[in-house]
């Protein structure tokens, strides 16, 4: 809208295509867009695999969802057939993030762009569209402006031309979802690809190998990080199998509840007054609750309409609070200068490693890989659960480490994880296995990455601080939830039919 914020704002090689600047990483999680008084709503996704997502659909046997793209599965790809394309549509008009008024302010840029005659040359589109004379000015006001009243096009075009700017705007985003399936972005060559090539001479060390082993056993992680391998949750038993002929893709495109806190953090939360477009970007402001897939079935807040809602709606109280299953591919790529997402780490010398400040999950709450494979082995052991929400953990506990707060969304938990057992050592093993996930491995050179465009990264790594440890990594940010009594659910939220099957706090 402005100029001066591209997709590489939120979305950057070195971190996977996901969140590309530590602090806010650390602190806000979700990041401002075009008109800087406004921020989205939650973390950036990481978008390498993400044209793996089939389209959105139900699963009657199963009664599940799977496919889609964004956390809440919003970008269907039910017109493109393809969701990554949808949901490259989706932060050009959203107005926390770039803020188009209209999708047809895509092909009116377009016209001035240095690669308008390579756009026009792969798709042999039209772009002879007569637009107003306000087109400019229009583009180049925020989303949600008073003066547009709501409308979604407020530029002034006939039906044809109408017709040939939403061409454009379509044939653009199937360009991105070609960039995101293309070798730069989703390659297939991690540490763990070349083990498994037959003869590649790559091995595992022997705490990475511990983690696999776990990762599909005893931690559960293989029951929804899908890798083609059987999961083995009784002790002693053996897989007999060969490693399936398919690519790994660790996820299995469904969603899932995993019981995260709500995060006060968010700045969306406190984006509930008229800015001076007279624009609100939350009116539900402290009352808002992120319900995910269950809201965008509702074609409630903060999401899309649902386009297949006669069929799909009564499904909304079987799964509010799912989040998409992100695959765990990349999970931990960094810039070279930054060889970590784990705080405390420490070379041969003793000497601390600089890390990569990542959020994990919609909210970013969880700081580390340790404290996510920690939160999924301890969420429901009962003397890690306390009825309080984040900042405000009893005296003598530890947030993240031996407390974690209430649920958001307590309905449709994911009741695979919360009490595995695992031991200290054993989440460090499934931490170490899951940096083998990250591509640009080089069985040559293990010590340099060839990830494309791996070394754009010019800001700071963060140095461990006295005292911290990727068990409480950014504790030093939580910021105290205030009374969910005194702010309940919104009614646009909660209040919906179908109504949630139990009360969300």
């Amino acid at each position: 809208m402005f100029q001066n914020t591209a997709c590489a704002a939120c979305h950057m090689p070195y971190a996977a295509f996901g969140g590309p600047i530590p602090s806010e990483n650390l602190t806000t999680a979700a990041y401002v867009g075009s008109f800087r008084d406004r921020a989205a709503k939650r973390t950036p996704q990481r978008y390498t695999y993400s044209h793996t997502f089939p389209v959105l659909n139900f699963n009657t046997t199963q009664q599940l969802f799977f496919g889609g793209n964004f956390w809440d599965g919003r970008a269907t790809g039910l017109k493109l057939q393809a969701p990554d394309a949808e949901q490259a549509q989706g932060p050009p008009v959203d107005p926390l993030e770039m803020g188009f008024a209209d999708t047809a302010c895509i092909a009116f840029r377009l016209l001035s762009a240095p690669y308008r005659q390579l756009f026009e040359l792969v798709w042999g589109v039209d772009f002879d569209i007569r637009f107003p004379a306000n087109t400019a000015e229009i583009c180049a006001i925020p989303n949600g402006a008073r003066r547009f009243q709501g409308s979604a096009t407020p530029i002034a075009l006939s039906p044809t031309d109408r017709t040939k700017a939403t061409n454009i705007y379509d044939h653009w985003g199937q360009s991105l979802s070609f960039l995101e399936r293309s070798v730069d972005v989703s390659p297939f060559n991690s540490k763990f690809d070349w083990f498994l090539k037959p003869n590649s001479g790559v091995t595992l060390t022997a705490d990475e190998m511990a983690g696999y082993n776990l990762f599909n056993g005893k931690g559960n992680c293989n029951s929804c990080h899908v890798d083609g391998r059987s999961t083995l949750l009784t002790a002693g038993q053996t897989d007999t199998g060969n490693t399936a002929s398919v690519q790994p893709l660790f996820t299995c495109h469904g969603l899932a509840n995993e019981g995260l806190p709500l995060n006060p953090r968010l700045p969306l939360f406190y984006e509930s007054v008229p800015d001076r477009f007279g624009f609100t970007p939350n009116p539900d402001g402290m009352r808002y609750r992120d319900l995910w897939i269950g809201t965008f079935l509702r074609s409630g807040p903060q999401t899309f309409p649902d386009p297949n809602q006669p069929d799909w709606l009564h499904l909304a109280p079987m799964v509010d609070g799912q989040q998409q299953v992100m695959t765990a591919r990349d999970v931990a790529l960094t810039p070279p200068q930054c060889p970590t997402t784990e705080a405390g780490q420490v070379d041969a010398n003793g000497k601390p490693i600089p890390y990569f400040q990542k959020a994990f999950f919609h909210n970013g709450y969880i700081k580390s890989l340790k404290q996510l494979v920690h939160f999924y082995n301890t969420r429901d052991v009962g003397n890690f659960e306390f009825n309080v929400t984040s900042g405000h953990c009893p005296a003598g506990t530890t947030e993240k480490v031996d407390c974690w707060p209430m649920k958001e969304v307590p309905q449709n938990l994911d009741m695979t994880i919360g009490m595995l057992g695992l031991t200290d050592q054993e989440e460090n093993q499934i931490v170490a296995f899951l940096q083998t996930l990250t591509d640009g491995f080089d069985p040559n050179n293990p010590t340099v990455s060839t990830y494309k465009n791996i070394d754009t990264f010019t800001g700071q790594c963060i140095t461990t601080a006295p005292g911290v440890t990727a068990s409480t990594q950014g504790n030093e940010t939580l910021t105290p939830t205030w009374s969910l009594t005194q702010f309940p659910c919104a009614a646009d939220i909660c209040n919906v039919p179908p109504l949630p099957s139990m009360p969300i706090p």
